[in-house]
Order: structure tokens, then C-alpha cells, then sequence
């Protein structure tokens, strides 16, 4: 169900969470966050579907679609062997050219990033992710969040473990996250999800999509 009203959160400006760390609020207009809803609508239907990836036996409540190379705990290939064996997806040029524009705007070098992977994740209203780090590449380039649908509150913590020092900001529909440098093994995760949040321009009537775009520094 629609919201009858978008929510209002209030006053929030692009701000630098930690040295490498950037939220940029409202990045996707609304005219972009509706096409993306429609890729993503065409990617679930495979070759590979969405799935919730098992981490230590227990099924994650996230869904992910994988696009360029399939992760898997706790490594990338070419083919989703834990789902149905079929390849997935390549990855689109044009999330290439989202993921400069969007380090373009941070203390980033953008030309020469070319990510190779996207984990393209949907988050329905109970849905959490614990705490982790991003670390099965083997590229250091920085990773590109971009969120379309409800909000959820973001936690981002430090380098070294799952405990403080952290910070929960909230993460709206069409708002890029960017870490890379010395925040590029922070620990981060999702605690909460915000249902009746999505706008309703954003195409998305309910549940939250986030693409992470990555750098994985595998050979083809």
C-alpha cells in the first residue's frame, strides 16, 4: 500500500560520515529511481532469481540478484552454483557511468573506476542485514550505494570490529552512500526498516532496493 503522503524527514544535506565515507541525500531524482525499479523488475526474472544468500547456515533475509559475477559467502563467480547454476547477468555500462558520476561528486578519482559487479538487494519490511564488511575483493576501489523505496536506518561503524563507535543515519529513497580509502573495510549494516516510507514517484510502492556497485579485481 501506497503512503497517502510522502514522508518528511526533515533537513538533510550531503555530509562526510568519516574520512572516505560520503551520503549525498536525494541523489536519484525520482524520474531515475522509476527506471531503475524497472531494471530491476527485469533482472528478477533470471537467468538467476533473487535469493537469500545463507551465511553460516542460516538464510539472510535480504534477496539478492546478482549482476557481472554471482556473490556467494564469501566469494565471487561467474555462475550462481548455490542457486541454479546459470550465469548471471552482465554487468550494464550504464551503472558504470552512474557509479563515476556518483564518485564524481566525493574526493574520489571517478574516470578511471569501473566497477564489475552489482549486488542488487531487496529489503521487504522485516528485512535486516547484521553488521559486515565488504571485503571479498580483491580491488580496494571505493563501493557505490545507491537506495530506491522505504528508508531504513543505516548503521556505519569502524574498520576493526561490529561494536562503537558507530553511526545510524537514515537512508531514503534515491540517496547514494560512497566508502572507499581508509573507511573501505568499515563494518556497516541495516537495523531497521522504515515500511510506508517510499515515495510516490520513486516506483516502488513498498520494500527498499539498494544497489552496491564494486570493483572486484578478478580476471574475466
Amino acid at each position: 500500500m501506497e503512503a497517502l503522503f510522502d514522508a518528511d524527514f526533515g533537513a538533510r544535506e550531503p555530509r562526510r560520515l568519516a574520512p572516505g565515507a560520503y551520503h549525498l541525500p536525494g541523489w536519484l531524482e525520482p524520474r531515475q529511481q522509476r527506471w531503475i525499479v524497472e531494471r530491476y523488475r527485469e533482472w528478477s526474472q533470471g537467468p538467476v532469481p533473487p535469493r537469500g544468500a545463507r551465511v553460516a547456515g542460516h538464510e539472510m533475509s535480504v534477496k539478492t540478484v546478482c549482476l557481472g559475477w554471482h556473490w556467494q559467502p564469501y566469494r565471487y563467480t561467474r555462475e550462481a552454483s548455490d542457486v541454479n547454476g546459470a550465469r548471471v547477468l552482465p554487468f550494464p555500462d550504464w551503472l558504470v557511468r552512474a557509479g563515476r558520476l556518483a564518485l564524481a561528486e566525493t574526493a574520489f578519482e571517478a574516470d578511471s573506476y569501473t566497477p564489475d559487479a552489482a549486488l542488487v538487494n531487496y529489503y521487504d519490511g522485516s528485512a535486516r542485514m547484521g553488521m559486515h564488511q565488504d571485503k571479498d575483493e580483491k580491488s580496494t576501489a571505493p563501493v557505490v550505494s545507491f537506495s530506491i523505496g522505504d528508508a531504513c536506518t543505516f548503521r556505519f561503524g569502524n574498520t576493526e570490529h561490529r561494536n562503537k563507535p558507530y553511526e545510524d543515519i537514515l537512508l531514503a529513497s534515491g540517496d547514494l552512500f560512497v566508502f572507499g580509502g581508509p573507511a573501505r573495510l568499515a563494518f556497516h549494516g541495516v537495523t531497521r526498516m522504515h515500511p510506508g516510507t517510499a515515495p510516490a514517484g520513486c516506483g516502488l510502492p513498498k520494500g527498499r532496493i539498494n544497489i552496491t556497485l564494486r570493483e572486484t579485481g578478478l580476471d574475466a
